[in-house]
């Protein structure tokens, strides 16, 4: 998967970098490109409204402040791109991506965002988002993203593609051992120190040194981060990923 979506980022920088040098032209002979925002702050989706406006090739078709409400009005409306806010949670957001596909097929989703880590910048692509724009960028960058998303591009911007790269080419499978790999899958369909322990016959202590050595060596922060993680580190049964899920 790693080798497999290194091409598409670089891609995705290149597109960037090209995009910016004609950001302002307007298309023509086009059919406008839909947009649905999911944004908690009504002061936000206002000034959206306002730069769509501007351009007539974007046009604002909705908007929604929750999750379901959102999911039920995108399958009605089947916007070209859905904007989501980051401030749903990085967890909701990333199980929102794929359910937006079921919803509408041909629907593109673009993350709005403050911060992204280089592995949750990633996992948002490896879950299909198609654009990641940072809130801090110029609205020239944002047209530029909806329309890059809207023709079936791939939009990321620079700083972000290049933490992407950096984080595949840091990121060697590691070898764990065992045990660690055992932890590993239990951690992924959410358990707790205190069931591992007892699923495994060992102190929650011991669980905890195990963890320690296994952030040491994967390089991931928390366990969140290591249940994201826990596919590409060791071999998990489908059936126990939707029983943990059920």
């Amino acid at each position: 998967m790693l080798s497999l979506l290194l091409p598409i980022v670089e891609t995705a920088s290149r597109m960037s970098n090209q995009g910016g040098e004609s950001a302002n032209l307007e298309p023509t002979e086009r059919s406008p490109i839909t947009v649905f925002v999911c944004e908690t702050q009504p002061i936000v989706v206002e000034g959206l409204k306002r730069v769509l406006d501007a351009h007539p090739d974007l046009v604002l078709v909705g908007e929604s402040t929750s999750v379901q409400e959102a999911l039920d009005d995108i399958g009605t409306r089947e916007p070209g791109i859905v904007l989501i806010d980051q401030s749903l949670g990085v967890k909701t957001t990333f199980e929102m991506i794929p359910r937006i596909r079921a919803r509408s097929l041909h629907s593109q989703t673009v993350l709005w965002v403050s911060h992204l880590t280089e592995v949750e910048s990633f996992r948002a692509l490896q879950t299909g988002a198609r654009g990641i724009l940072k809130k801090t960028l110029p609205v020239s960058s944002l047209v530029e993203c909806l329309r890059a998303v809207g023709r079936g591009n791939i939009w990321i911007e620079n700083s972000i593609s290049n933490q992407v790269v950096g984080f595949l080419n840091r990121r060697t499978m590691p070898r764990l051992t065992p045990r660690e790999q055992e932890i590993v899958s239990l951690i992924s369909r959410g358990m707790k120190n205190k069931q591992i322990a007892d699923r495994l016959s060992i102190t929650t202590g011991t669980v905890k040194v195990h963890l320690m050595h296994i952030f040491e060596k994967t390089g991931v922060k928390d366990r969140f981060e290591l249940a994201l993680e826990a596919h590409r580190l060791v071999a998990i049964d489908p059936e126990e990923r939707e029983s943990a899920s059920a």
